[in-house]
C-alpha cells in the first residue's frame, strides 16, 4: 500500500477532535487510507442498501454496534446519523472515535456543518501526489506517461488502461452524481459540456462563451460546473488583487484535479499524442497546479493559490500568499528554456519588489537548479516546493 502523505496530519488531528472527516473525489483512496489509520476499529459502508436502511431506521441502535469508534464510509449517503454522532461523542469525550469518509462535498459538507461543527476536522484527499509516488517508486520516467495516465490511485494498483478506467469512471461516478443532483434528461449536452471544459483547463474561464458553444443557458453553466467543482473534478483559480497600478484581469481560470482525466476528455489515448498536442503547455500547467493543490490539502490547509495577469499581457502562472509574502511561480512545458521563460517572474519580482520571494519556475526538463535568483525546479520536485 502506498503511504498517503495525509495520513500523519489525520493521526495528529484524531488527538485533538472526536472525530475526523476525509472528504475528497471518488476513487481518491480515502477508504483505504481510513482504514490504515484506524486498523483496529470496525469498518461500516453506507453504500450497503442493507447498512443504510438500518442507519435510517434505527441511528441510535446502529451507533451502539460501535462503542469505541468506527470508519463509516460514505456517510452522505445516511445524513440522519449526523445529529446522534453528536449527542454520541459529546456523551463520551473521547478524542479520535470515528473517521468519517465522503465523496460528494456538497451533500457531506452542508449535514457536517449543521450537526458537528466544532467535533469534526477535515482532510481533503485528492489522487496520488507526485512526492507519494516517488516514494513508492512508482513515479513514470517521462512527464508525458503521468500526463496520459493522471494519479488515480486504481491505475497503480491494477492492470487496466487508462482509457478504460476513465471510460467507466466518468460513467459510473461524474455522470452519476450530476445526474443525481442536477436531474439532467439529456447527457449528450453535459457529455459535450465536459469535454469542452477539458479544452479550456489552464485558460480563463468565461461562463457566457462556454454557454454559447455548448448550446446553453449561462444559468445552466454556473449549475454544472458548481457539481463539477463539488465532485472535485474543477477547480477555479482566482486572479490575485495586488495591481501595481494596472488594470487586471478578472475573469477565473479554470482547472482539473486529475490531469489524466483531461487528457481522456481531450481523446488522448498514447503519451505519445500528448508531446505533439496543441494543449500540451495547458495539460501541463493543470497538473503541477493540481500538485500544489494536493500539497497544501495534505497538510490540512486551504490553498491559497491564485494567479497574476494584467491587461498588457503580463502573467505569472501562479501566486502563493505565504503570510503575506508573495511567492511566484511560473510554469514552463518544454525541456529547454530560454531568457523569455523568465520574462514573467522578472517582470513580477521587478513590481512586487519587497512583498516578493523565492520565485521559482517549474518545466518539463529533469534538472533543478538557480538562474538569476530564479529556482529553476524539474516536473519531478514540483511537488516538494510547499512541504514547509
Amino acid at each position: 500500500m502506498i503511504l498517503r502523505n495525509a495520513e500523519k496530519n489525520i493521526q495528529g488531528l484524531l488527538r485533538g477532535f472526536p472525530i475526523v472527516t476525509i472528504t475528497g473525489p471518488r476513487q481518491s483512496g480515502k477508504t483505504t487510507l481510513a482504514k490504515s489509520v484506524f486498523s483496529d476499529k470496525p469498518y461500516v459502508s453506507l453504500e450497503d442498501p442493507d447498512t443504510r436502511l438500518f442507519a435510517r431506521e434505527d441511528p441510535r441502535s446502529f451507533l451502539e454496534r460501535f462503542p469505541d469508534g468506527a470508519i463509516i464510509d460514505e456517510v452522505q449517503r445516511c445524513p440522519e446519523i449526523l445529529s446522534y454522532l453528536q449527542t454520541l461523542v459529546d456523551a463520551d469525550q473521547r478524542m479520535g472515535l470515528y473517521l468519517l469518509t465522503g465523496s460528494q462535498q456538497f451533500g457531506l459538507l452542508s449535514g457536517v456543518s449543521q450537526s458537528l461543527a466544532g467535533r469534526t476536522a477535515f482532510i481533503e484527499l485528492l489522487p496520488f501526489s507526485l512526492p507519494e509516488l516517488k516514494s513508492a517508486e512508482l513515479l513514470p520516467d517521462s512527464v508525458d506517461d503521468i500526463l496520459f495516465k493522471g494519479c488515480y490511485p486504481p491505475l497503480y494498483d491494477r492492470d487496466i488502461s487508462p482509457q478504460s478506467w476513465f471510460s467507466a469512471y466518468t460513467t459510473a461516478y461524474v455522470e452519476r452524481d450530476v445526474r443525481q443532483f442536477l436531474k439532467i434528461q439529456d447527457l449528450e449536452t453535459f457529455q459535450r459540456f465536459i469535454r469542452l471544459c477539458a479544452g479550456r483547463t489552464g485558460q480563463l474561464f468565461n461562463h457566457s462563451s462556454l454557454a454559447t458553444e455548448c448550446g446553453i443557458t449561462h444559468n445552466t453553466v454556473k449549475a454544472w460546473l458548481s457539481v463539477l467543482e463539488a465532485s472535485y473534478i474543477v477547480f477555479l483559480l482566482r486572479p490575485h488583487h495586488t495591481n501595481f497600478k494596472k488594470r487586471l484581469v478578472k475573469m477565473p481560470k479554470l482547472y482539473f484535479y486529475d490531469v489524466g482525466l483531461v487528457s481522456w476528455l481531450l481523446g488522448i489515448r498514447t503519451p505519445e499524442q500528448i508531446i505533439t498536442h496543441p494543449l500540451r503547455g495547458a495539460i501541463f500547467e493543470t497538473f503541477i497546479i493540481s500538485e500544489f493543490m494536493k500539497s497544501r490539502f495534505n497538510q490540512g490547509e486551504r490553498p491559497d493559490l491564485f494567479f497574476w495577469r494584467d491587461s498588457n499581457g503580463n502573467e505569472v502562472d501562479v501566486i502563493s500568499d505565504q503570510g503575506g509574502k508573495l511567492m511566484p511561480l511560473e510554469i514552463k512545458s518544454g525541456k529547454t528554456l530560454t531568457k523569455e521563460s523568465t520574462a514573467g517572474l522578472k517582470k513580477w519580482v521587478a513590481l512586487a519588489k519587497d512583498d516578493s520571494f523565492a520565485p521559482t519556475l517549474i518545466y518539463g526538463g529533469d534538472e533543478s537548479y538557480k538562474y538569476c535568483d530564479i529556482q529553476i525546479t524539474s516536473w519531478q520536485e514540483s511537488g516538494d516546493i510547499f512541504q514547509i
